[in-house]
């Protein structure tokens, strides 16, 4: 078990979402403001539905920080849902005798809401769709703020952005002056981190290409108009990650098997990569692997970066690349065909609320997951109970690697 746990509780229209993280070191500074930031950055983006125009979350820190620090103490975060009092009757915790209330049995495709009826014998589906929502990873971003503070008074910092979608790409030329992510340390250009950032945060996609993101903007409105739901790609940098992170002794110490798990547990996830991912099965080895060198102030680096931040189940000091594949929606305006769960006939799927396209959304989500993965794999390595602790043993482990 690792050094640093977390769990979220809630339903989508339940009264709210809350969140605990365990193991996180005294005295890391975090006040409202990180939380929130990254709360409002998770609402932005083309393609929302209408429940975004009714939450605007905010998150109560409720124990384990005082005077604007963590206090090595449980951290518990609440998120408020401000629609809850449309919602008294049908989500009622107590026993309400009322036959009116909004019971679902027309199961939706490419929901958990057939699967996870059967699985817990509900045969009211709305007992299933209330907790798999994807409303629950606001309280995982909420989490990965904390995550996110650790680790940037570490040196380490997440971003994310949009690479593709539908079938609208980001071209590798139009980022270059932002990124390139097959670019090692020796062979990169500084990057100014807070112009990749404003960069995103400006667009209304999350891109980097400005030239890809009206056509991006295009094909949302095409799907939204057609009643239809677009998905597409995101990739997630980390930088400044230390060397030696995970494992190759077992399984499941293995740092890009954590982060890949982590990734797929975003709902509507299909698919993680990690540095060249699937185009590496497509090349000869000459142009898969990072030569490696040494360089007098890096230490040991490679002038390439295809294998994404990781090699043998471990950080290997490279920033960490990971592109993670984001279906459609399944919850359309134009319903699929479905079968209603007690009669067993031909129905349409139920239509709850719902974005076009929650790619640019899910990048917030992405960085959040990674930052708890590395916040984790971090305190396993270097352990501490607080950040002055953490920061020593990480100080005297690159002194002994600057030796090497």
């Amino acid at each position: 078990m690792g050094t640093l746990r977390w769990l979220t509780a809630g339903e989508s229209h339940g009264p709210g979402l809350v969140g605990i993280i365990e193991g996180m070191p005294a005295g890391v500074p975090l006040t409202g403001e990180d939380v929130r930031r990254d709360l409002a950055r998770r609402q932005q983006g083309h393609g929302r539905g209408r429940r975004q125009e009714i939450e605007s979350d905010e998150a109560e820190i409720l124990a384990g920080v005082r005077d604007g620090r963590t206090l090595g103490s449980p951290i518990a975060l609440l998120i408020r849902n401000r629609d809850w009092e449309n919602w008294r009757d049908i989500m009622a915790v107590d026993r309400v005798a009322d036959p009116g209330r909004r019971r679902i049995t027309r199961p939706r495709p490419g929901h958990a809401d057939l699967t996870g009826g059967l699985k817990y014998d509900h045969d009211d589906l709305r007992n299933v769709l209330e907790r798999s929502s994807a409303r629950e990873t606001a309280m995982r971003v909420a989490l990965g703020a904390v995550a996110r503070r650790f680790l940037s008074e570490l040196g380490i910092e997440v971003f994310a952005h949009v690479t593709a979608i539908g079938d609208v790409t980001a071209a590798p030329e139009a980022m270059a002056p932002y990124w390139q992510p097959e670019a090692g340390r020796r062979q990169q250009r500084v990057i100014d981190l807070e112009a990749v950032r404003r960069r995103v945060d400006e667009s209304p996609v999350r891109t980097l290409d400005a030239g890809a993101e009206p056509v991006m903007i295009a094909a949302i409105d095409a799907a939204r108009d057609g009643l239809d739901s677009l998905g597409g790609v995101f990739e997630v940098v980390a930088l400044g990650v230390p060397p030696g992170l995970g494992s190759y002794v077992h399984w499941d110490r293995r740092a890009d098997a954590r982060i890949a798990q982590a990734m797929m547990s975003i709902q509507a996830m299909k698919g993680v990569e990690i540095g060249l991912g699937f185009e590496a099965a497509r090349r000869p080895g000459s142009r898969v692997h990072d030569e490696i060198f040494y360089d007098p102030e890096l230490g040991y680096c490679h002038e390439t970066n295809r294998a994404g931040g990781t090699e043998g189940g471990m950080t290997n000091g490279e920033p960490v690349v990971v592109r993670v594949a984001m279906k459609p929606l399944p919850t359309l305006r134009r319903p699929l065909r479905s079968v209603e769960l007690e009669s067993h006939r031909p129905v349409e799927a139920v239509r709850e609320r719902s974005d076009t396209c929650a790619v640019p959304r899910a990048t917030v989500i992405g960085e959040a997951m990674l930052c708890l993965v590395l916040a984790e794999l971090v305190l396993e390595k270097f352990g501490g109970d607080s950040l002055s602790e953490v920061r020593r043993n990480l100080a005297a482990y690159r002194e002994r690697l600057a030796e090497r």
